[in-house]
């Protein structure tokens, strides 16, 4: 055993001789580390068995002074210093043949810079045409005696240009006006007057120009008019026989054509978003209301009166006019804008556009200040005098005549309203109002209270959502129903809907719930309840036209799909308003279904039991009624005719839905007339109902208790044409005989063989950990390990940087303090050695 171990120290001595260190880490054993192993593997070869961790710690610390330490020397400085001297980074070059070198080309440069000023004889330079030796000979000096006495003196058109004096207004210097020139100069007050005579001198000229230029285009025109037959005769279409039609235009000309015909996008204003619409409309409505304010106590005037036109102080009143001012007084009389005086006002402008063709040459003219102050005063005062108009005072309003408006001012319906804060608020603000009008309030208060108006908007109008069910319901159970009123609101608890969703849905979940629950107390106590009333069923309709009521799943439309059906099966019918409430409510529930095509029992189940109620013999059915229907009883034989002759008499109209809440006292006639009306509407829905369902696999068979009720025991001999006709047709959409299906079997199956014995053989490519089963999860798996490696392996090198750099700023911040404590003790001992001469110096002269 002793002998095994020295044999094996003894070759990880010799691998260390062997290593390319330093002789002295070599022989030095406590900078050898070996690595022992646990274990041998037969067959696998050991690369790191032994290691020299202080060669490698060197090499890596000698590694990072020549990268990182330079990076970080040479961080935040953009300035380096590169020595561009030839051959410097060349190592194949000895010094001496760089020496050379540099020599060489240094020469050439200077020999190359002299050449550039060693012109050849035969080139001469010139300077915008001249040679350059003769200018420098100074052949053609001027003699001062020949200068003129003008030279280098400014004229004075240039002086007043530059430097003042009102451009054009003094009057240019000519050669002959040396006499001139030595009289004394005009004072500002002769040429201003000067100035002036010469704009109106300029004034008549231009006006006689025009007036010839008139003259001559008029004569030319008579002189055109009187050639122009000569030129181009065009014979009558009779006359022309001999001539050729134009050949017609190409298919293509005449598309490029219409193109050039075409309209092109004019650009539009931009889009205003909901909050600017919302403060415009609410801004719009308070000016409104201001001003019904202001004509109910008679403040504002009747008749709109021209307002004076404001002159401003730099006005010039030359007739000239920028912008007409075609603004209105904005009037009302009687309740009415008032647009009277609007041809007066036309025929003015007809009139001023008269005067303004005649001076429009005027505006032409030069408007600076000089000719604004004196130059023009007789023409300005003409102008004004003929622009002048005098306003016309308005007619006197007679008391009758204010009291009239102001009572026409209250009639009216005021502009803004506030949002109310409960149900009595509502009603009262609507109440005594017709549809219209509440429509109309409703309106002015949703604008008036729009959300983006003020923060507490929302929650008042998420208030009024809840208020206007409560009171349409209110409209719908009154004697008799408003529902003119409840469709004209209709649209504004759409639109309370559409802004609050999420409160709707909860106001209308809690109607439902209500309702659902009162129902069922009715149920627990009397045994039976009754139809629901009007206001249950408007509701119901809001719901189908406010929610989607094809989902398979809604917060609002299932629990109102659940009300209908709890109605439909417990809801007892015991009079004719029953039965119209009924019908109702299968409008409603086929409503609900017509989209999503959704199968509705109770609705087939309840139209069966209303078609039940027209038959008189009620033995030998070949049909079944269920709840709320019964076989026999009190009200079985509630839509039997009493009278079968009535039906030549009946007329096709539509229910009116006032008769569900209270059928009026009627004539035996009339109420066989009413019955007849109500089994049309039901044979109807059933019409409907086959149209809706006949792509169901089980057409024949839902539908087939009803076609025996039609076929069998319905009295239709009795009934008007209309109806005959309607039975026939729904006789011919329901098959006779339900078509034959196979039964329901089990699906067939492959048989599952038996489980065989033969071994499952798995190549095991990596002992050790198991790396999955397939190959694809092998090589994921040794990716992930392989990329665990690298990562660890990476974040140990970042720390290792880190440390140097830590350890290079220590290093440089403490030669940085010696160098200053240094520098300071140097300073103490010069001012030491100061303070001992100048000590010794002193003791000395004492002595």
């Amino acid at each position: 055993m002793m002998r095994k171990q020295q044999t094996f120290s003894r070759g990880l001595s010799d691998k260390v001789r062997k290593s390319k260190a330093a002789p002295e880490i070599q022989k030095n054993p406590f900078e050898v580390k070996i690595n022992r192993k646990k274990f041998d593997v037969l067959g696998r070869k050991s690369k790191h068995d032994v290691g020299l961790p202080g060669v490698s710690r060197s090499r890596a610390i000698q590694k990072r002074k020549d990268t990182l330490l330079k990076e970080f020397r040479l961080k935040d400085k953009n300035n380096t210093f590169i020595d561009r001297r030839f051959g410097e980074y060349d190592s194949k070059l000895t010094p001496e043949e760089k020496i050379l070198q540099r020599f060489t080309l240094e020469r050439q440069r200077t020999q190359d810079r002299k050449d550039m000023y060693n012109l050849n004889e035969e080139e001469e330079l010139t300077h915008y045409g001249q040679s350059l030796a003769e200018m420098e000979k100074m052949t053609d000096v001027i003699d001062s005696d020949s200068d003129s006495e003008e030279k280098g003196l400014l004229s004075a058109e240039l002086t007043a240009t530059h430097f003042g004096g009102g451009g054009g207004l003094l009057r240019k210097k000519s050669a002959g006006d040396d006499e001139e020139e030595e009289h004394k100069p005009r004072s500002r007050q002769e040429l201003i007057e000067e100035l002036i005579i010469k704009s109106k001198q300029e004034k008549r000229e231009r006006q006689t120009q025009k007036e010839e230029a008139q003259e001559l285009t008029e004569k030319l025109d008579q002189e055109w008019k009187s050639i122009q037959n000569l030129l181009a005769h065009k014979t009558p279409k009779a006359e022309r026989t001999d001539e050729t039609d134009k050949p017609k235009l190409d298919q293509y000309d005449m598309m490029v054509r219409e193109l050039g015909f075409e309209m092109k996008a004019q650009p539009s204003e931009k889009l205003k978003s909901a909050e600017e619409l919302a403060r415009e409309e609410r801004q719009r409505l308070q000016t409104l209301e201001a001003d019904r304010l202001k004509r109910m106590m008679g403040d504002a005037e009747e008749d709109a009166v021209q307002t004076n036109t404001h002159i401003s102080a730099d006005d010039m009143n030359d007739g000239f006019i920028l912008d007409g001012d075609d603004r209105k007084t904005l009037a009302y009389k009687d309740g009415k804008w008032n647009i009277e005086g609007e041809e007066e006002e036309k025929e003015d402008e007809d009139d001023d556009e008269e005067g303004e063709d005649d001076d429009e040459d005027d505006a032409d003219e030069d408007h600076c200040d000089l000719q604004s102050d004196e130059g023009s005063e007789d023409e300005d005062g003409q102008g004004a005098e003929e622009e002048q108009v005098c306003a016309e005072e308005p007619p006197a309003v007679s008391e009758e005549q204010k009291k009239a408006a102001q009572e026409a001012a209250k009639a009216e319906l005021p502009y803004t309203f506030p949002a109310p804060e409960s149900y009595s608020d509502l009603k009262q603000l609507l109440q005594g109002h017709g549809s219209e009008q509440q429509r109309l309030i409703l309106d002015r208060t949703l604008k008036c209270n729009h959300p983006s108006l003020s923060a507490g908007n929302k929650a008042k109008l998420q208030k009024l959502f809840g208020f206007l069910l409560e009171y349409v319901g209110d409209l719908a159970t009154q004697n008799p129903p408003d529902l003119r009123t409840v469709s004209a609101l209709i649209p504004q608890i759409c639109g309370l809907c559409q802004m609050f969703p999420e409160a709707a849905c909860k106001a209308v979940q809690t109607l439902l719930s209500d309702s659902g629950h009162s129902m069922e107390e009715t149920l627990e106590v009397k045994g039976r309840a009754p139809m629901p009333d009007l206001d249950m069923l408007v509701l119901l309709k809001i719901t189908a036209l406010l929610f989607p009521s094809s989902d398979f799943r809604h917060p609002v439309t299932t629990p109102a799909f659940l009300f209908l059906s709890q109605a439909l099966t417990r809801c007892a019918v015991v009079s004719l308003e029953d039965v119209c409430k009924g019908l109702v409510l299968c409008c409603l529930a086929l409503e609900y279904v017509s989209l999503s095509q959704r199968i509705f029992p109770e609705l087939l189940n309840f139209l069966l039991g209303l078609l039940h109620l027209t038959v008189s013999d009620k033995h030998n059915m070949g049909y079944t009624v269920v709840s709320p229907f019964r076989r026999q009883g009190k009200s079985c034989d509630l839509l039997v005719l009493k009278d079968p002759n009535v039906s030549h008499s009946w007329n096709r109209k539509p229910i009116s839905l006032q008769t569900a809440h209270r059928l009026p006292a009627q004539s035996p006639v009339e109420r066989d007339h009413y019955r007849l009306s109500l089994i049309d509407s039901c044979l109807d829905l059933v019409k409907r109902c086959t149209w809706l369902y006949k792509d169901l696999p089980s057409y024949a068979h839902i539908f087939q208790p009803i076609r025996a009720l039609l076929l069998k025991h319905l009295p239709v001999e009795g009934y008007p044409a209309p109806i005959q006709d309607l039975h026939r047709e729904i006789l011919d959409a329901i098959p006779e005989k339900p078509s034959q299906h196979a039964p329901l079997v089990f699906k067939k199956k492959k048989p599952i063989p038996l489980k065989l014995f033969t071994p499952k053989i798995v190549q095991i490519l990596d002992y050790g950990k198991k790396r999955g089963n397939t190959k694809e999860e092998k090589e994921r798996e040794r990716l992930k390990h392989k990329y665990k490696r690298e990562f660890k392996g990476a974040l140990r090198e970042i720390r290792k940087d880190t440390r140097f750099l830590a350890r290079e700023k220590l290093s440089d911040v403490m030669s940085r303090d010696a160098e200053r404590k240094r520098k300071v003790k140097e300073l103490y001992g010069s001012l030491a050695t100061q303070e001992g001469e100048w000590k010794a110096l002193k003791r000395k002269n004492r002595k």
